[in-house]
């Protein structure tokens, strides 16, 4: 059986894979989670409306400290080490929020989830890189963007399965996220550590590619004076501005649909579901053609065309229902391949092993502070008028698809032997093996 990039079979990488991309479907399914188990508990344990703000920032802010320090300790101390203990402090807190029965387990148990969510991301993601061969590498890490997906539409699920059962639905949502963090756990601890990893650490450990000893202060900083520098940044830029339109789309589509278009929830929510399936529809895509840079090139194009479509159909016609509609059909369908997607995809291919997880540490963290700030000033840019909302978002995609077009497959591929900042191989980052 053919062998993969990291000494594993094809299968066995493919089941790293799948253990390993339930980070975003935890990931997602917190977030979305949260969102309705607050709502749940509220009667249950008196919170105000300003104790959910306060709850639901909590969470948002700890992912992105978590991504910030979690992927920087996976470069450091390795991928097994971080990736275990993300998933036991995980499982912890989904237990103390299941269990809570006051605001201040609140509190404890969305801080810890929120960082473990966070730190667990980059790392995991870094793993299924260097697990997957080559020419399956964008498939693979396409897999988690669609468990991300499953795990929002699981929220939404025990949401409309269990929600008149008032704060015990709350504690099944989180009993769930209990539950699937266990298994994984479990299921984690036969996966080896990653011998790309390894091999990059020895190399350091030696002296080869770091004079100086390579600790981790020392190699931190060879990050931000490496050629790498650049890629972080387009990668940065990339991500958090792409993920401002989702983001937006997430938070604030219902609010759309019920107060300025004039329809009720469930038609907004029934929308909703039918733009995930659509979301899925274009990952099975996106997985298909990643992998081939042929293809990957016209469907990015197609996909960017579709993104920017999406925002200035509204802009220019108004927002009434079939423009919001048709909004959600084109977003779904571009805006899902043409923003976190590739940039997962860009992360593993143009940075080295003992800067990957770092840097997608960095750049997550970065991205979730953009969407928590724009989100504190959309309702201020809707009341000014809601056209004015999608023409703001027209040009934060713009400019994302232009970086993601024109910028980031200018880079050159990481050479994986070099270890820390060696010299680039040959094929740009644009130019994958057909699969």
């Amino acid at each position: 059986m053919k062998i993969g990039s990291d000494g594993l079979t094809v299968r066995q990488a493919w089941g790293v894979t799948w253990i390993l991309g339930t980070a975003s479907y935890l990931d997602a399914s917190a977030i979305a989670g949260t969102g309705t188990a607050l709502v749940l508990f509220q009667d249950g344990l008196s919170l105000t409306g300003t104790d959910i703000g306060r709850l639901s920032a909590l969470l948002t802010v700890c992912i992105a400290i978590g991504a910030l320090f979690g992927g920087r300790l996976g470069d450091r101390f390795g991928r097994r080490r971080v990736f275990t203990v993300t998933m036991v402090v995980f499982a912890a807190a989904a237990l103390l929020l299941t269990a809570s029965t006051g605001i201040v387990p609140l509190y404890i148990g969305l801080a810890l989830l929120g960082l473990a969510s966070g730190a667990d991301l980059p790392v995991s993601l870094s793993m299924i890189g260097e697990a997957a061969p080559d020419d399956k590498r964008g498939r693979m890490i396409g897999l988690s963007q669609g468990l991300w997906v499953v795990g929002i539409v699981a929220a939404i699920l025990i949401g409309m399965l269990f929600g008149d059962l008032g704060a015990v639905a709350g504690r099944i949502m989180y009993g769930h996220l209990f539950a699937v963090s266990a298994l994984v756990l479990v299921a984690r601890l036969w996966i080896p550590e990653s011998s790309k990893w390894r091999a990059a650490e020895d190399t350091r450990s030696a002296g080869i590619a770091d004079p100086d000893g390579g600790t981790d202060i020392g190699a931190l900083r060879k990050l931000f004076t490496s050629r790498f520098v650049l890629p972080l940044v387009a990668l940065g830029l990339f991500f958090g501005i792409a993920n401002i339109s989702a983001n937006t789309n997430g938070q604030f589509q219902t609010y759309l649909y019920v107060n300025v278009a004039g329809t009720d929830v469930p038609t907004a929510s029934a929308f909703g579901l039918v733009s995930i399936g659509l979301g899925f529809s274009s990952m099975l895509l996106f997985m298909k053609l990643v992998d081939d840079a042929r293809m990957r090139t016209a469907m990015l194009w197609a996909a960017a065309v579709m993104a920017v479509a999406a925002f200035a159909l509204p802009a220019v016609a108004g927002v009434h229902v079939w423009t919001l509609v048709t909004s959600t059909v084109l977003y779904s369908l571009g805006g899902g391949i043409i923003g976190e997607p590739m940039y997962k995809v860009w992360s593993q291919e143009i940075i080295p092993t003992l800067f990957r997880s770092s840097v997608q540490g960095i750049t997550i963290a970065f991205t979730r502070l953009v969407a928590a700030g724009v989100a504190l000033v959309t309702p201020a840019i809707i009341a000014t008028g809601p056209t004015n909302l999608y023409y703001f978002l027209v040009a934060t995609t713009l400019v994302s698809v232009a970086i993601g077009l024109f910028w980031l497959p200018r880079f050159p591929r990481a050479n994986e032997e070099a270890g820390i900042g060696g010299a680039p191989s040959a094929a740009p980052a644009g130019d994958v093996p057909s699969a």
